[in-house]
């Protein structure tokens, strides 16, 4: 149990969370209905950009600010800090932006121009790492909280559980959304946040609706946030044992899904997005009833050049 302690707790920040809080989660349902049908299965898509910072990783980010207020570890006088591969990041820029707070974060250098472009929008102190993997930006940001950790509130959304405590919101909508009818969750793997949380509340409700983690099929893949975890470090929080089954995602396969979502639904998702359906579709393809549901973590707003490319080679 959290023991709050009243004199440190910063009532101004707490006041100013209260004004954002409804902004965060109910997310709509998408109901898939014309770039896959059959007969006694549906899928269904959480629009996760329709709210505050843009993306899935807008509920964690926000949990873990909360909290630490809440907690008295994070105050005005503190700077944020955390490694991100770019929306965790754009969420707390958002959030650290409403509440008049600093922020600063470690990026890989192969981040996308946009989000780049957007974190500098918000003034964040930016810090790039070499290549396109957290792991060293990570290792950075130890670093620079070892150095002065007065100084900062070390989010760490790797390890922190109120990361993945914020996807029981995620488990609550869905239930509701589908009318308890859910039968297969599935979603990517990254800081495996979202498949931890909305799985475990999903398992409490029913422990018969099947959990389905969703990887990309090479280490050497186009997946931005995504891991392949026999060759990455796998985050603290992950929970290797409550997946009931894995599907693995070709990269290929999820820039085509672009495209051809685009053309049949009327969406422009993200390639992470996309890739969540492509592994969605591949279950739904081995049953003859079910509920599915996945996310969508974030349109395509933050990825014209995935989109373009998408665009030259499958419209």
């Amino acid at each position: 149990m959290t023991t709050y302690t009243p004199s440190r707790l910063d009532s101004d920040l707490l006041k100013k969370m209260e004004t954002i809080k409804h902004l965060v989660g109910n997310t709509p349902l998408f109901p898939v209905k014309r770039i896959f049908k059959k007969k006694g299965v549906q899928i269904y898509a959480k629009m996760e950009w329709r709210q505050f910072g843009g993306s899935v990783k807008s509920r964690p980010a926000f949990n873990i600010i909360r909290q630490a207020i809440m907690r008295g570890d994070l105050t005005k006088d503190k700077i944020i800090l955390d490694a991100s591969s770019g929306n965790t990041g754009i969420a707390y820029a958002h959030i650290a932006a409403a509440l008049g707070l600093k922020l600063k974060l470690c990026i890989p250098e192969q981040a996308t121009e946009e989000r780049k472009r957007i974190l500098k929008m918000f003034n964040v102190d930016l810090i790039y790492s070499e290549g396109n993997r957290t792991g060293k930006s990570r290792q950075i940001v130890k670093e620079i909280y070892a150095s002065d950790p007065d100084k900062y509130f070390y989010a760490d959304q790797y390890s922190n559980d109120d990361n993945w405590y914020a996807h029981y919101l995620t488990a609550e909508e869905l239930l509701q959304q589908t009318n308890q009818q859910i039968t297969h969750f599935c979603s990517s793997l990254g800081t495996t946040g979202t498949f931890v949380g909305t799985g475990r509340r999903l398992k409490e409700f029913d422990p018969d609706i099947q959990l389905i983690s969703l990887q990309p099929d090479s280490a050497d893949h186009c997946l931005e946030g995504w891991k392949h975890l026999a060759t990455q470090t796998i985050p603290r929080i992950y929970d290797s044992e409550l997946a009931d089954g894995t599907e693995f995602v070709n990269t290929e396969d999820a820039y085509k899904m672009i495209a051809d979502f685009s053309r049949y639904e009327g969406l422009l998702i993200s390639p992470s997005s996309a890739a969540n359906l492509v592994g969605a579709i591949k279950i739904a393809e081995k049953l003859d009833y079910g509920v599915i549901a996945t996310v969508f973590t974030d349109n395509a707003a933050k990825y014209s050049a995935a989109i373009d490319e998408s665009a030259r080679r499958y419209l």
